[in-house]
């Protein structure tokens, strides 16, 4: 007899029993590791409920990441990320407001990093940047007068080229204009170019210490001219008038595309501000670009520039929580006896005996009806809670449908003329009618985080239906409430509360025995009804887009005079004299004096004027 033996590999039990392990291992990590979005979701609402927005976020966050595909918990982290966001933005906002710059800053960065879709964050990153940045100048730079300050910054690139900016001290008795300039120029290292139409006008001029260009300045508001620079160093004086303007001045063209303009006549009334504003007669619209193209003078384009950047600004937007609260309460209680009512007597089908001897007692007979005793209570408690979200421009409807259409009747009309003894068919006009919740609301931002919103808020239900006129028409319950209020950003208000409370008492049974305060429940029977119905709106307006005015939108800027439009300039760098270095003076020589003034030529016919250093 022959045994057979089979060998088995060590090595090859070690790995299955591996297997086996990590099997099992697997098969209890799969429910703890499903189990862990469930507990992060569980974790993140007991942390709404407290109101900590932080930590309910970042447990939703954690139930979003560990579960993608659940949408309610891409639901809740979506919804929580604004939240939280909202909530830093408030915390900067009042930083900012106290004056605490890096406080805010730092909570709107945090904002932005939560959510970084927010454009309110980011546009109060943008500002409080801009606030550090000019606090930080103020601090580094002299004080100065703001009307001065804003002057000089609103200034564009150096044109003259003066070989010296000292102060000028200039006294001249009657003297022609044409002189005047002439003799200021000259001491700035200017050529003067007088147009050949103007006739020169004697003037006194008394100046002390003065710039170049306020010098040029009253001389010109004194003579009636302009001056114009054509060169780095050389200006043209002319008569003062608009047509002399036109013929002297240089004009360019540049073309302003707009990016935040939604319809044609947002164009149009940015073109009619340019126009009206700057007395620019020459612009072209370019509807399908949103552009404009302007002609004027160089002046007139900077100022256009900085007039259409500061009205060239995104569209305010808001979103608005409306929530609809509806209880139902209805408490019902019946005790006592239904007791019959009536007794039916009728006559014995007997009618053979009826026949032969009469009718007797035993021919009719008595119906007595039984009785139940009710003994019955019963509380139901209806609870809905509608909470839609609406997001609108500033000052453009928004509306909202939840609910149903319903046809309803609104005419009839016969199809035509039919021959005699006919009846002309009759046609019925309906109209649909929206019945559920219906929402109509035009927001207004301000700049001060408040919102105006003009609102329509109705809620309406198929009660049941009438016959009018042969055609059955629904019977509409509604309630509506049309209101206009003014909010801050986040503020929670109750529009309006409409409450119902009806109650119902009714008593069947024996007259008299009835009214017996224990009998009265054998012999009738008593029904309570008490219903209450209670609704509620509220909205809570959120500020996602406020309107961007910055402080170099608020600043005032000096455009000239109602003749002319000009940007007042920076002041002017020296030029570098191309003659020779002079030899310095011998040490006991006086010291220069600043200022200076050259006569005017003998040749040019003039009474000498007196000139003093």
């Amino acid at each position: 007899m022959r045994i057979g033996t089979r060998s088995v590999c060590p090595g090859a039990t070690v790995s299955c029993k591996r297997l086996a392990f990590l099997l099992v291992v697997a098969a209890f990590c799969l429910p703890a590791y499903a189990d862990r979005a469930s507990d992060a979701y569980k974790k993140g609402v007991n942390a709404e409920r407290k109101q900590d927005y932080d930590g309910a976020f970042g447990f939703y966050k954690q139930a979003h990441t560990s579960a993608p595909g659940d949408a309610k918990y891409f639901t809740a982290y979506t919804r929580m990320r604004f939240n939280a966001a909202a909530q830093h933005v408030r915390t900067g906002q009042n930083f900012l407001s106290s004056g605490a710059l890096a406080q805010a800053m730092a909570e709107f960065q945090h904002a932005v990093e939560i959510d970084s879709s927010s454009f309110l964050a980011q546009q109060e990153v943008r500002r409080t940047a801009d606030l550090i940045r000019r606090q930080e100048r103020l601090r580094s730079e002299p004080k100065a007068e703001p009307s001065a300050k804003a002057a000089e910054e609103s200034g564009q690139a150096v044109e003259l080229l003066p070989l010296s900016n000292a102060p000028i001290t200039l006294h001249l008795m009657a003297v022609n204009a044409d002189t005047v300039y002439k003799t200021i120029c000259k001491l700035a290292g200017l050529n003067v170019i007088i147009d050949p139409d103007y006739r020169p006008q004697k003037i006194t001029v008394d100046l002390t210490d003065v710039t170049l260009r306020e010098a040029l300045d009253m001389v010109r508001l004194q003579s009636k001219t302009f001056w114009y620079p054509v060169l780095r160093n050389t200006i043209l004086v002319a008569a003062e008038s608009a047509a002399k303007h036109k013929e002297v001045e240089t004009n360019v063209m540049r073309t302003f595309y707009l990016q935040n303009l939604s319809t044609a006549a947002e164009l149009q009334e940015a073109a009619n501000l340019v126009r009206q504003m700057l007395d620019v007669t020459r612009v072209q619209l370019l509807a399908a670009q949103d552009a404009m193209v302007v002609r004027g003078t160089p002046d007139q384009l900077v100022l256009a520039e900085r007039l259409l950047s500061a009205i060239d600004k995104p569209k305010a937007e808001v979103v608005i929580d409306v929530a609809v609260m509806q209880v139902n309460r209805d408490r019902l209680r019946t005790m006592g006896m239904n007791v019959p009512t009536s007794i039916p007597l009728g006559v014995n089908p007997s009618i053979a005996a009826a026949a032969a001897g009469g009718f007797t007692l035993g021919n009719f007979a008595l119906s007595v009806p039984g009785g139940s005793f009710s003994f019955l209570a019963s509380d139901s408690n209806t609870k809905l809670l509608q909470n839609p979200s609406i997001r609108a421009l500033n000052d453009e409807k928004a509306t909202l449908r939840i609910g149903d259409r319903v046809p309803i009747a609104t005419g009839s009309f016969q199809t035509g003329i039919v021959a005699a003894g006919s009846v002309s068919p009759v046609s019925t006009q309906f109209q649909y009618l929206d019945v559920g919740v219906n929402i109509d609301i035009t927001p207004h931002i301000h700049s001060d985080r408040e919102v105006t919103l003009k609102m329509a808020l109705e809620i309406s239900s198929l009660n049941g239906t009438e016959t009018i006129g042969g055609i059955t028409q629904p019977i509409i319950g509604q309630r509506r409430i049309e209101h206009e209020t003014r909010l801050v950003d986040g503020e929670v208000n109750l529009l309006g509360g409409i409450l119902e409370d009806t109650e119902t008492q009714s008593m069947s049974g024996y007259p008299w025995v009835s009214r017996i305060p224990i009998l009265k429940y054998l012999f009738a029977q008593d029904n309570r009804d008490h219903t209450e119905n209670e609704i509620i709106f509220a909205i809570t307006p959120h500020i996602i887009r406020a309107p961007d005015i910055s402080a170099e939108s608020l600043r005032a800027i000096a455009v000239g005079t109602g003749n002319s439009t000009e940007l007042p300039r920076k002041a002017s760098v020296p030029a570098k004299p191309q003659s020779p270095a002079q030899p310095a003076p011998p040490p006991n020589a006086p010291a220069a004096v600043p200022s200076s003034s050259i006569a005017p030529s003998p040749a040019a016919a003039q009474p000498k004027p007196r000139a003093s250093r």
